[in-house]
């Protein structure tokens, strides 16, 4: 039975092991290809060339020979996007300036509802918490016509608030905060509301406190969902010099491969960071969120 066992845990941890790889390599194909010249880059994966049919499509003339290892490492690629071609910086700054406020406003938003639906009771908290969830599940795809039509009835369509706005309302840092505050002992509380604290302590100094991992949890599956959007500022920044740079990348020319591997490298940095320096807290907060029912 223990050889039987041992066996089985091998066969998991090798198939597991080919999985992560098998996740890891277009990462890393990505990051060593950034440091490759232009003409071994056109060497590797042949010039991609523009067709002559409608649409301008673009194919690759040459069969394609993937290489992780550069022959000569050339820093030019990133050498032209951070000092030569402010456009790609340009379109970085966007992506900050739009996910930030977002992240901040959702989280901020997102406490105050969830001690909401936390402390009261009653038949409309269960059906509005209810709304949230249908809102949740549905896809966003759903409500990209209605965002469009109300924000042009505003007059914000083409400004960075109409991705913003709905952004801040997002009902899924609102369900999972909720589930997490739920675990709060309510001894814990009517303890506060015994030694005078008043609605607002419990929240700021009991609540908000016992949360903290779950907060930050939040907060990155926030900034990493929002920084990968596309649909909403194609559809809502028409305008080319608002859009972020996930828009942007897709509308890198052709013929500058080099020049997309190093933007998406570029690209790759801020939210890997952040998934790192925050990763214990995200583990703890879904695994908590996630073990209390609501």
């Amino acid at each position: 039975m223990k050889k039987g066992h041992l066996i089985g845990r091998a066969i998991l941890f090798a198939l597991a092991a080919v999985f992560a790889i098998g996740f890891l390599l277009p990462t890393v194909l990505t990051v060593t290809n950034s440091f490759m010249t232009q003409s071994e880059i056109d060497a590797n994966y042949g010039m991609v060339l523009e067709s002559a049919r409608p649409g301008g499509s673009t194919y690759v003339g040459d069969s394609v020979n993937l290489k992780f290892i550069p022959d000569r490492v050339s820093f030019s690629q990133y050498e032209t996007v951070l000092f030569r071609s402010p456009e790609y910086l340009l379109k970085f700054w966007n992506s900050i300036i739009l996910v930030i406020p977002i992240v901040i406003a959702q989280v901020g938003i997102a406490a105050f509802a969830s001690y909401s639906f936390t402390r009261y009771q009653g038949k409309l908290k269960n059906v509005l918490f209810f709304s949230y969830i249908i809102l949740m599940l549905m896809p966003y795809q759903v409500t990209v016509v209605p965002n469009f039509l109300v924000a042009d009835w505003v007059g914000i369509l083409n400004t960075r608030w109409a991705i913003i706005f709905p952004g801040a309302f997002a009902p899924f840092s609102v369900f999972l905060l909720t589930k997490f505050m739920r675990r709060i002992p309510a001894s814990l509380i009517e303890a506060a509301k015994l030694d005078g604290a008043n609605e607002w302590q419990v929240f700021s100094k009991i609540c908000l406190p016992q949360c903290r991992s779950a907060l930050y949890s939040i907060a990155i599956l926030v900034f990493i969902d929002y920084w990968n959007m596309v649909e909403l500022p194609i559809i809502l920044l028409p305008d080319a010099a608002t859009q972020p740079l996930s828009v942007y990348l897709a509308t890198i020319n052709a013929g500058e491969v080099g020049i997309a591997f190093a933007v998406a490298v570029i690209y790759m940095i801020p939210p890997l960071l952040l998934f790192l320096h925050g990763e214990e807290a995200l583990v703890e907060g879904i695994m908590h969120s996630g073990s209390v029912k609501g």
